[in-house]
């Protein structure tokens, strides 16, 4: 009874106002995260009723939902938009794995916390994300305005309002660039970057002013609609997280404002959706259901409101653009410490190239992927011959060192907590430093230090040690000593490499160097005199070569792509222990893909083979198959079925097929077949079932935040022999 009566006193008082003038109307979104979903609503009913809106204002996804209605979207588009677009990879700036370099594919995928490190203190990251993909989503949808998407070039004037972190005071953004103000009116703390605009850093304006409706009177409005998705504070039961913590602090302010607000509405719609939360972004069907049921309520005030506007402006439409543009011209602004160079190969992008709006999104996702850059835009200018200039403006990061930690644990190197210290612009302007300190049983590193030239040939350094200690249940290093079964073996290496490198699409990558390598292999089952037996104890100088191929959509448990490492290695010369080293070549290659069926189910291939050239008198660098570790390090290679280097000769071939069952996004049903064959020599002829080693296993996989928590159970059926398998954490 109590809305009816209202909705009737605001029938009368439009009725009589009307008989003035033509109402001027505007109408205010307040903030809300993905509760703003439900402002869609009330767009559609005043696209029904045919109002014509004089003024629009908002707050975070209020102004985002109101930008692009003022902009020229239908309330249609823009809900097919919404249902279209996946807010929490956006919001999260998940990038595909495809444009990350092929230094991050390699050695960047095996920590879970990162840490940004400033003049040497480590810190806190700012939020989530540098909200890179939401900036990028925006530019795209506003590409049809014309000039650099100015405020000024809208159909309906706007406004919008962030908070000054510094004051904390409400900023009114209402002229420069919109898909900037849009990004900085929605800057939810702990979520995205603050933003920088005009001298000041903004956050989102739902902490300063969430539903500006006196700045809408202030236009001179006469009716302003209102849409507010505040809920109310939670209860301490459900402040169970940071996002939901950091929600009810930003709330105590706003609702108090809010209520002064609201003294000044005229129509005030308020959807319940209170059982929702700011981040419920997988939940926009049904917060979208709910606006559009409550605006509905208010059909016959809308209808009044447009019965009495007489004169309407045509409102222009706006759609999106999929038309290419020709670039005959390229600035780069911002660039201080990354080339020109540097910049172009990593966009792939070249004077000349015709591009969509949406291909230049994929391009920034490419550069946006080396972590370089705080914020990157760009303008597209037209010229007068009808080709374009785009202009890039990039903000460089300030953080260029960070510390990532990761843990891992497995039957080989048994517990390993690895930290990694990374900086870029170490020396010389492109350069990435990267160290892994692995500390636990078995103490390792890996060092890389890679100077990235973009289009031209980069080039680096590799420093590598690694050592562990196993059991293995043949004695091939010893062979002097035939009736010794098992061994305890202790093993020693320590590789650095100078190479020079290129890529291609972020796909191959080629390269060429020259190696130092020091291998120590000893067993303390065998001993003289007391002493341990030393199996090798060498230094070796080689030169290499590699091809490598990495398209998997994901590096663990891919669902899609293409892999191969192919790679070859020449023995020059050697300190040799053993006074018998003659030089040799050595080559070991592997090939995979990934395909999946029925969304749920992936079928994964991995072929691989090995050979040596001439003879080697050291037993070192046979070929060794088993065991299950994916870390694995020269010529020791997984072989389901069989204990670690089981199996062992001067060649081999094998092939894995991994089935792979998705329980749900994080939980797998994984069941391994392989196979190989080993000998002097497997490819002198063509019998591929001749003396084939088998084995199996079956399990269980949770991939966690920490990395894969593996359960496996293997076994072998001409061997005879089964082994329950275990690991947890990234490989590394």
């Amino acid at each position: 009874m109590k809305k009816q009566l209202v909705t009737f006193f605001l029938l009368i008082s439009v009725a009589l106002f009307s008989q003035v003038k033509q109402p001027k109307i505007g109408l205010v979104l307040s903030g809300g995260g993905a509760k703003g979903f439900a402002h869609i609503g009330v767009l559609k009913e005043i696209d029904k009723a045919g109002i014509q809106l004089d003024y629009i204002g908002g707050t975070s996804m209020g102004a985002i939902v109101g930008g692009l209605y003022a902009a020229g979207y239908s309330a249609d588009q823009i809900e097919t938009i919404v249902k279209e677009t996946d807010f929490l990879s956006l919001v999260r700036d998940q990038l595909p794995r495809s444009s990350e370099t092929f230094f991050e594919k390699e050695y960047g995928e095996n920590t879970m916390i990162t840490l940004p490190v400033r003049k040497g203190v480590i810190g806190l990251p700012k939020a989530i994300s540098k909200g890179q993909n939401v900036l990028n989503l925006l530019i795209e949808l506003f590409d049809s305005l014309d000039g650099n998407q100015d405020f000024k070039t809208l159909s309906v004037p706007f406004f919008c309002v962030a908070t000054d972190v510094e004051t904390g005071g409400q900023v009114l953004l209402e002229k420069g660039s919109l898909p900037l103000a849009l990004r900085a009116s929605g800057s939810f703390p702990t979520l995205l970057n603050p933003v920088a605009i005009g001298g000041k850093l903004l956050v989102d304006g739902g902490i300063a002013n969430n539903f500006p409706i006196s700045i809408m009177k202030s236009k001179g409005i006469d009716i302003v609609i209102g849409s507010d998705v505040e809920g109310k504070l939670y209860k301490k039961e459900k402040l169970n997280s940071a996002v939901s913590i950091m929600s009810q602090i930003m709330s105590y302010q706003m609702y108090n404002k809010t209520k002064k607000e609201k003294e000044n509405i005229d129509v005030y719609i308020h959807p319940d959706i209170s059982d929702f939360s700011v981040v419920d972004f997988d939940k926009k069907d049904e917060i979208l259901k709910i606006g559009i049921d409550e605006a509905a309520k208010f059909t016959s005030v809308f209808k009044e409101l447009a019965a009495k506007q007489k004169v309407k402006r045509k409102r222009v439409p706006l759609v999106l653009n999929n038309d290419k543009f020709l670039i005959s011209s390229i600035a780069i602004d911002g660039a201080e410490n990354y080339t020109r160079a540097f910049v172009l190969g990593k966009l792939k992008l070249k004077e000349g190239d015709s591009v969509t709006r949406r291909e230049i999104t994929k391009k920034i996702y490419l550069l946006s992927a080396t972590k370089n850059y705080e914020r990157i835009e760009y303008n597209l200018i037209k010229k007068v011959n009808n080709t374009y200039l785009l202009s890039f403006y990039l903000n460089e990061t300030i953080e260029n060192a960070a510390l990532k930690l990761g843990v891992h644990y497995d039957f080989l190197y048994k517990s390993s907590v690895l930290a990694n210290y990374s900086q870029k612009h170490l020396l010389v302007n492109n350069d990435k430093f990267s160290v892994d300190m692995i500390l636990g049983d078995n103490l390792r590193y890996n060092l890389n230090y890679f100077v990235d030239n973009g289009f031209y040939i980069s080039y680096g350094f590799r420093s590598r040690y690694n050592h562990f200690t196993s059991s293995t249940k043949v004695n091939p290093l010893v062979s002097s000593f035939p009736n010794v079964n098992n061994i305890n073996l202790k093993y020693t290496d320590n590789t650095n490499q100078f190479f020079v490198q290129t890529t291609f699409d972020r796909k191959f990558a080629l390269g060429l160097g020259t190696e130092h390598k020091y291998i120590k292999a000893t067993t303390a089952t065998i001993t003289t005199n007391d002493e341990v037996t030393i199996i090798d104890k060498s230094h070796y100088f080689n030169t290499f070569g590699y091809l490598k191929l990495d398209t998997y959509d994901k590096k663990h448990f891919p669902t899609e792509g293409y892999f191969a490492d192919l790679n070859f290695k020449w023995y020059m010369r050697s300190t040799d222990y053993n006074e018998d080293f003659k030089s040799f070549g050595q080559a070991k290659g592997t090939i995979g893909f990934a395909k999946t069926f029925w969304d749920k189910f992936t079928f994964q291939m991995t072929n691989e083979a090995g050979f040596t050239l001439e003879n080697t008198q050291s037993q070192v660098f046979n070929f060794y198959l088993g065991g299950y570790n994916q870390n694995y390090i020269n010529t020791f290679t997984t072989f389901y079925g069989y204990d670690f280097a089981e199996l062992t000769d001067k060649t081999f071939t094998k092939s894995e097929f991994n089935f792979r069952y998705a329980l749900t996004d994080t939980h797998y049903a994984i069941f391994i077949a392989n196979y190989a064959r080993l000998g002097d020599n497997v490819f002198r002829d063509i019998d591929l079932f001749k003396d084939v080693k088998s084995g199996y296993a079956i399990g269980y996989t949770y991939n966690s935040i920490i990395g894969p928590l593996e359960i496996k159970y293997s076994w072998s059926p001409e061997a005879h022999q089964n082994f329950l398998l275990f690991n947890l954490g990234f490989w590394f």
